[in-house]
């Protein structure tokens, strides 16, 4: 009878314990992929950032097969953020432009004037993330700056896949512009600003407003190590920094299709290259090539990489990736010479460090007035890491600081 009574206790060790064997196993195999490179900023807690993040992921794997829930969804859980306490300086409103979900900040100081605004997408490649999740860079930009900010709540993939979140985003940026007033803010001075998803985002809503004769034109927008392009995983910095976290170059092919199909299936076929038919390659080598990037970032190592044999198959499941609105780096020089006042940031050690780079000499080749900021010891997604409990990384709250410089001198 005492066997009854002790049955549950030993399965529930037995559970325990597998459940940190795998834990341990994922995290085994997920750090033999990556690598620090010695001039990364503050090796040691980006180490740490880096577990904390396997564990989740790990973690949410085990969850998925016990059918608890799914990765992503408890992905998203871990990396949604918590509110903060209320903030003197600031006034903070939930609610919706249309259907679009919003957090609107803005100072509580008098102003002289009308104020300045900023449109704000959130990074997360598409899959992850929210207002919450930003909102410590938001309020930073929106005292500091003093301007209003709106941070958009896009719908995210896989399951509202293109251009959903791109629609939603345009869509808030639209109806704040048509309803100005009522936040004092100056018509002509209104932002888009985006990091690494949330920066091909802002790219995209610029290149489409760019054109609209009933709205104010764009004052500026500011491209936080963007991802925007997505025709050749093979440039310098992907090579370069293809272990480097905070992503990786395989995730950076697999945020692509999961935003674009729902799914990553291709993912090996986009990476190798053979996604994109020969004619199409040659007329985009004007803006996508190694051949664009300056060699002082090539000295790590690179190598150039001849694309594999086309599959047309492929090619018909993806080709939303060559439109200028998921890639804007493919848009037409009649749109770029359109396009506002810019500020780009990149980090070294990123592999969207090149897509930054080649942005910026076509909108430099079209006449369009570019600030460029580089981390020389950053790293992909540094900028929410200004200011991570005992985690922070100075690099991060550095090019913060260059963005509300950036702003203020407008």
């Amino acid at each position: 009878m005492a066997f009854f009574y002790i049955l549950p206790v030993i399965l529930l060790v037995i559970f325990t314990a597998s459940f940190i064997l795998a834990v341990m196993g994922t995290i085994q195999s997920e750090y033999s992929n990556f690598s620090i490179p010695p001039g990364v900023n503050h090796p040691g807690k980006l180490r740490l950032v880096l577990a904390s993040l396997i564990i989740t992921s790990a973690m949410g794997k085990i969850l998925e097969k016990m059918g608890v829930c799914s990765q992503i969804a408890f992905t998203r859980y871990m990396r949604s953020g918590t509110k903060l306490r209320p903030d003197p300086q600031l006034s903070l409103e939930d609610t919706r432009f249309g259907r679009v979900p919003v957090r609107v900040y803005r100072p509580r100081a008098p102003s002289a004037g009308l104020r300045a605004a900023a449109m704000f997408f959130h990074g997360g490649g598409w899959l992850y993330c929210s207002i919450d999740s930003h909102e410590k860079i938001c309020r930073y930009i929106a005292k500091e700056s003093e301007l209003v900010v709106v941070s958009v709540g896009y719908r995210l993939a896989p399951e509202h896949k293109y251009p959903a979140a791109y629609e939603d985003c345009l869509n808030a940026t639209i109806h704040f512009m048509k309803n100005i007033e009522h936040y004092g803010v100056d018509p002509a001075n209104v932002i888009v600003c985006g990091d690494s998803a949330g920066g091909n985002l802002a790219a995209a809503v610029s290149q489409t407003l760019a054109g609209r004769p009933d709205l104010p034109r764009l004052r500026a927008q500011i491209l936080i190590y963007p991802g925007l392009q997505a025709l050749d995983f093979n440039l310098p910095s992907y090579h370069q920094n293809r272990g480097v976290p905070l992503l990786f170059r395989e995730r950076a092919a697999f945020f692509a299709l999961q935003y674009l199909n729902g799914d990553a299936l291709h993912m090996q076929e986009v990476l190798e290259g053979s996604h994109i038919p020969p004619d199409m390659r040659l007329k985009y080598r004007k803006w996508v090539s190694p051949d664009n990037i300056p060699e002082k970032f090539k000295v790590r190592g690179y190598k150039p990489q001849k694309p594999h044999e086309f599959k047309a198959e492929v090619y018909e499941k993806v080709k939303r990736l060559c439109e200028p609105d998921p890639c804007p780096l493919l848009a037409e020089d009649a749109v770029i010479h359109q396009l506002p006042e810019s500020f780009i940031l990149t980090c070294e050690y990123d592999v969207l460090r090149d897509d930054g780079l080649l942005y910026k000499k076509r909108l430099e080749d079209n006449g369009v007035q570019v600030t460029w900021y580089h981390l020389e010891d950053g790293f992909h997604g540094i900028i929410s890491l200004f200011d991570y409990c005992g985690l922070s990384f100075p690099a991060g709250k550095r090019g913060l600081d260059r963005i509300v410089k950036f702003i203020k001198d407008l």
